[in-house]
């Protein structure tokens, strides 16, 4: 069983990854698709993705440990 420091670094490192993920795909997916956008218009649109991954993830969570 993991400690709370625990999943708190497992946590962080997932969104970190997934992060430098989510931004590196911009500069492949977008212009595949059509999309011209700059370095910051890429990191505003993953930053953006994250929060709203965040905040999902935390739903989901508080959802299942009410249900259960």
């Amino acid at each position: 069983m993991q400690t709370k420091k625990q999943s708190f670094i497992e946590s962080a490192s997932n969104t970190a990854v997934g992060f430098l993920v989510s931004y590196a795909s911009t500069f492949l997916i977008f212009p595949v698709m059509g999309f011209n956008s700059s370095g910051t218009q890429n990191l505003i649109i993953t930053i953006y993705f994250t929060l709203v991954s965040i905040l999902r993830g935390y739903v989901i969570r508080r959802y299942f440990n009410k249900k259960i």
